[in-house]
């Protein structure tokens, strides 16, 4: 039996209606918020994401042997070259998208937390 359930999946971050923003795009989602230090997006389908202001935010850096990439969001697509280019559009930046042979490419975010598009 499980304890728990996942109930939403929290980024850490300077500016969340921005990087809510961001995401919203992607995910064809509605930014929500109550205040300056929480936002959440909704009316799309997965896990629930949110946005926490955690001043002084550091991005992880990737790759790095030396420090760790923290997290990372897989993000489910039917086209890898026409995602690619809307969320470079966006403000992502490419860290690993020089095999067009594989399923994923690796981005980093405008916060600087990496995500992969993956190819379904």
């Amino acid at each position: 039996m499980a304890i728990a359930t996942l109930g939403t999946v929290v980024l850490d971050c300077a500016d969340p209606h921005a990087l809510a923003a961001f995401y919203a795009e992607i995910l064809g989602a509605r930014v929500e918020s109550d205040d300056d230090t929480w936002v959440s997006l909704t009316g799309y389908e997965g896990t629930p994401l949110a946005f926490q202001a955690a001043p002084g935010h550091t991005a992880p850096e990737w790759p790095s042997p030396g420090t760790s990439q923290q997290f990372h969001l897989d993000l489910t697509v039917e086209n890898l070259d026409a995602a690619e280019h809307r969320v470079l559009a966006l403000g992502a930046k490419p860290l690993d998208t020089g095999d067009r042979t594989r399923g994923f490419r690796v981005y980093a975010d405008p916060a600087g937390h990496p995500f992969c598009l993956c190819a379904c």
